[in-house]
């Protein structure tokens, strides 16, 4: 799991978010044996930053759920507001062009894209094939 490697291998302060209380249950009681990584029930896209365990952050990743997210401008600004100066946000996502038949809707458009990208001092981007992640400084 991500949490897991970020805070055990990477020596990050790692709480691990997600807005069903079946997945939070779940990734704390496979995980509960790593003293001080934790999980938190939090729908990020309509809750304030002031619900969040802390008030910065030096890394934040968004898996395979930015495509999911309403209103992604207003995403976006939070993000921006809760990382340190130089921190890191990663997208991991799927691009629709890439994906067939019913499988489009979960990927990224074009448009998408470029929204995501547009206003970050620096960037970058791996190619995994199926999945994409833009790494964006802040």
């Amino acid at each position: 799991m991500l949490a897991r490697y970020l805070h055990g291998h990477l020596g990050y302060r790692t709480t691990g978010i997600d807005c069903a209380p079946t997945a939070v249950a779940l990734a704390a009681d496979q995980h509960a044996d790593v003293e001080g990584l934790t999980f938190q029930l939090l729908d990020f896209t309509a809750g304030g930053p002031n619900e969040l365990r802390y008030s910065s952050y030096a890394l934040i990743t968004c898996r395979l759920a930015y495509k999911f997210i309403g209103d992604k401008p207003r995403f976006l600004d939070r993000v921006r507001r809760l990382l340190t100066p130089g921190g890191i946000v990663w997208v991991v996502a799927e691009l629709a062009d890439r994906l067939d038949n019913e499988a489009v809707a979960r990927g990224l458009s074009r448009a998408e894209v470029e929204e995501l990208t547009t206003g970050w001092p620096a960037g970058h981007v791996e190619d995994l094939d199926r999945l994409i992640c833009f790494r964006l400084d802040h």
